[in-house]
């Protein structure tokens, strides 16, 4: 996959039920649930046979105040140089460069804009 490219999409939020309810009636979609291994669940979304996202569930007191929105996942190949060359461009680094079983290596950042985006280099 080249660099750069939208990997992954990813919906934060309070109310995992009621995205499931919303995504499953508007878009068909269809969902599993998977441990993460810290007593919490991670939900994938499929379109049909194809995965359409996931649905990240905010829990209390790490993310009280948080907004609910969509988190779009850039695929890089090197994400401790490629988060380097964004704070170089004016860029934020909300949560470095960690990992993921099964995932991959993750950063969250702001753009000079103030938009959240994440990279990820894929496992």
């Amino acid at each position: 996959m080249p660099g750069g490219t939208v990997y992954f999409n990813e919906l934060n939020t309070w109310n995992p039920e009621d995205a499931k309810a919303f995504y499953g009636d508007v878009l068909g979609w269809t969902f599993q649930e998977v441990p993460t291994g810290d007593g919490q669940t991670y939900i994938l979304a499929r379109s049909g046979d194809a995965l359409a996202g996931g649905i990240f569930t905010y829990t209390s007191p790490m993310f009280d105040g948080a907004q609910e929105f969509w988190l779009t996942y850039f695929a890089v190949d090197d994400i401790d140089a490629r988060c380097e060359a964004a704070k170089a461009n004016g860029a934020h680094v909300r949560r470095a460069p960690f990992d993921v079983p099964g995932f991959g290596r993750i950063a969250v950042l702001d753009d000079p804009a103030g938009a959240t985006l994440a990279f990820i280099q894929p496992a």
